[in-house]
């Protein structure tokens, strides 16, 4: 089963949060210096409006308070014997079947309901992972036993590099690649416990990207094709000192020799 709950951090309400974090926290001023922050005057307008309930969104504050809010969710999934995997206010509940997936949505509802909470009626369901599918969770696609990143993530990343392979790029190729490689390690250091054909397509799209500049510095046009994999191969790139999403992967798998 698989959660959101709606609108969370513009629905939490003020004193139950406060209520659990004095569960937490005893100093009087820093409950005070919280109680001010969930009150502080918005100015959408001139005249501002004061929040009667939620924590703003983006703040540093509000992951904190988010789990604390939850955190009595999280344990009486635990108590009852469910595994939940959250973070904020995203969760999944890992269940054997069917009616063990109803049970822990019927137990997930009764606890929003007394929370002031509700849960997003789209986001919120019941799935198979098993069978075609599957479902979105931290950036990752399940599905049929296997993930990879979910399509908005590889949008994301793509959209990233095609900005810094731009065919009119004027900086070297060692800059260029570079500037690849932090975002294509800082992207792998997530994503990769995906499953390895993920990897093979990423691996020859940015290798594209950049024979067509190389091709374009040779005064033509178009992308890299034909001939530029015999002048510019794989082997070239990784000279270079390009980053591998493949190699990374198949490395991270090899059996560690102590």
């Amino acid at each position: 089963m698989e959660a959101d709950l709606k609108s969370y951090f513009d629905t939490i309400p003020h004193a139950e949060l406060l209520d659990r974090v004095r569960e937490k926290v005893a100093d009087s001023k820093v409950l005070g210096l919280l109680q001010a922050y969930l009150t502080a005057k918005v100015m959408e307008t001139a005249e501002g409006w004061t929040p009667e309930e939620g924590t703003p969104q983006g703040a540093v504050i509000s992951p904190l308070l988010s789990n604390i809010y939850l955190d009595s969710l999280d344990h009486l999934m635990a108590g009852a014997g469910f595994e939940m995997v959250r973070y904020a206010d995203d969760f999944v509940i890992l269940c054997r079947n069917e009616a063990e997936a109803r049970q822990a949505l019927e137990r997930v509802q009764s606890w929003t309901a007394t929370a002031g909470l509700q849960l997003h009626p789209t986001k919120t369901r019941i799935v198979d992972a098993t069978e075609a599918g599957g479902f979105d969770f931290l950036g990752y696609h399940f599905e049929q036993g296997r993930r990879w990143p979910r399509r908005k993530s590889l949008d994301k990343l793509k959209d990233t590099l095609r900005a810094q392979t731009r065919r009119t790029n004027g900086q070297s190729l060692a800059v260029i690649i570079t500037n690849l490689n932090r975002r294509l390690r800082g992207w792998y250091g997530y994503f990769q416990h995906s499953h390895a054909t993920t990897f093979t397509g990423l691996d020859q799209w940015v290798r594209t990207r950049l024979r067509s500049i190389l091709r374009k510095r040779r005064g033509q046009q178009g992308s890299g094709r034909g001939a530029d994999h015999q002048r510019w191969p794989n082997a070239f790139f990784a000279a270079c000192g390009l980053f591998s999403l493949v190699t990374a992967h198949a490395t991270a798998r090899q059996p560690s020799r102590r």
